[in-house]
């Protein structure tokens, strides 16, 4: 089947056939064999991004810069204290006037509703490089590299351990769509949400997919090829430190929980990390490892995504 995402916007992966996920996660590697064998691909000649931060970042500005580069466009940073925005604009107006200039707005924001009223307002595609309730670059570029090293993704368990954040919505929408089944382990009030969670389950019936949510680290990771962890407190949640660790503390992915996954898993995690935290750093820096083959891929998700809806 022929898959066609032009002008489509790039919101969450719940968005998208799983045809269409696989598609992008295909795309990504051939654009990453293009670019490692120095062959010129330059599909967005002329055309340029417009890079909207409300949240910082190492990874997703640099990846997304580069990638525009490397296809042959422009990209421009634009924090909140250049765009009106910051003062008061709504997000419609700029949205709207955007739209005029730029061939592509991607948006690192909190509130996932700004995106959604930026993509309504937005008369070219529109893509989330981040929000508090999903993380899709990401998840695209996780799901790559783990196809690169293990070599497909139907039928593979992994097992995410702590907080129910944007990357675990993401990594399960992705799992259900991909044919992956997934464990999550939180602490209590720290779940993944239960509609997301609901929907992913519901996805799965359609790739063979499954989905638990369970209270128990071992429990999840038992069995596990590929075990993934993020920070105890995102951005924006830095005020509640002090009482994730307390809530946390028997959720550090260490060599004592891993002995539980399968000897040849690979560990995940989305950058940054901190290590003592939520990972010790014999796993994080040991052999079982992908984290910046990982960090690499998101240059390649994101060229995939902007070549095919750009």
């Amino acid at each position: 089947m022929a898959v066609n995402l032009k002008g489509r916007d790039f919101l969450a992966l719940a968005d998208f056939k799983p045809e269409e996920v696989r598609y992008l996660i295909d795309l990504a590697v051939e654009l990453k064999r293009k670019q490692k064998a120095g062959d010129t691909y330059q599909p967005l000649k002329g055309k340029t991004l417009g890079m909207i931060f409300e949240k910082s970042s190492t990874r997703t500005r640099v990846s997304f810069e580069v990638g525009m580069y490397q296809l042959g466009g422009h990209a421009l940073f634009l924090s909140k204290n250049d765009l009106q925005l910051g003062r008061g604009e709504t997000v419609w107006d700029t949205a709207q006037t955007m739209s005029r200039y730029l061939d592509g707005i991607m948006i690192r924001t909190y509130a996932h509703r700004t995106v959604i009223e930026l993509a309504r307002g937005a008369t070219i595609p529109v893509i989330n490089g981040l929000t508090d309730y999903a993380h899709p670059c990401q998840a695209l570029a996780d799901y790559q590299t783990v196809l690169e090293h293990k070599g497909r993704l139907e039928g593979l368990k992994i097992a995410y351990i702590g907080d129910g954040n944007n990357m675990v919505h993401s990594l399960m929408v992705g799992a259900a769509k991909l044919g992956l089944h997934m464990s999550v382990a939180s602490p209590e009030g720290y779940e993944p949400d239960e509609d997301l969670t609901r929907q992913a389950k519901d996805m799965g019936t359609e790739t063979g997919s499954t989905i638990q949510v369970v209270r128990d680290p071992r429990e999840a990771i038992e069995g596990a090829d590929i075990v993934y962890t993020d920070v105890w407190a995102s951005m924006g949640f830095e005020a509640e430190q002090k009482e994730r660790e307390i809530a946390f503390k028997n959720y550090q992915v260490n060599e004592e929980l891993v002995k539980y996954a399968k000897a040849d898993y690979v560990f995940l995690h989305c950058l940054p990390a901190h290590r003592g935290e939520e990972v010790s750093a014999e796993v994080i820096d040991g052999s079982h490892s992908i984290v910046f083959d990982e960090a690499e891929n998101r240059l390649h998700a994101q060229k995939a995504i902007m070549a095919a809806i750009m």
